[in-house]
């Protein structure tokens, strides 16, 4: 096996404990479902989500260094906006969030449409950051509403009492 064979198993090893970590480190007793950081971290309103969101992103652009195809990232890139919007959901969102594991499923569609001897292109990572771009404008839309309805919150309730 030469460096670059063994290099790539040191990644698939990586990306599959990061999904792991992410999506099914912990196990529910008697019920067997499995649960990660990811659902954790979500319980926290919209910061959990943006951090478990930009980690998710590694994975994504994992998919570029394996030569996934173009319509395979933007379906990547669809997985974690949909566990992110469904973890905006409060309580709800929580519990969906348990059976929506967008990393895993990112890691089987690396593992299914990787192409071993075509690594990413310039092209591939522009695609990819233009990605990463409206994802994370996306998520920073998110904070900045869910700010200004706190605000509105607070400013209206302040006005009720004053």
């Amino acid at each position: 096996m030469d460096s670059k064979e063994r290099k790539a198993i040191e990644i698939n090893r990586e990306l599959d404990n990061l999904a792991y970590v992410l999506d099914g480190a912990f196990k529910v007793p008697f019920v067997g479902w499995r649960f990660g950081f990811d659902f954790i971290l979500g319980l926290i309103p919209t910061v959990g989500d943006f951090a478990t969101s930009l980690v998710s992103f590694y994975i994504l652009v994992a998919g570029v260094r394996y030569g996934v195809p173009k319509i395979t990232l933007l379906r990547m890139a669809l997985n974690i906006a949909i566990d992110y919007l469904i973890g905006l959901i409060p309580f709800l969102g929580d519990v969906l969030d348990l059976f929506w594991r967008s990393n895993e499923m990112n890691i089987r569609l690396i593992k299914t449409r990787a192409i071993s001897e075509n690594a990413g292109t310039t092209s591939d990572y522009l695609f990819v950051g233009g990605i990463v771009i409206t994802l994370l404008l996306m998520l920073l839309g998110t904070i900045s509403l869910s700010i200004w309805l706190v605000y509105s919150v607070v400013d209206f309730l302040i006005g009720l009492f004053i």
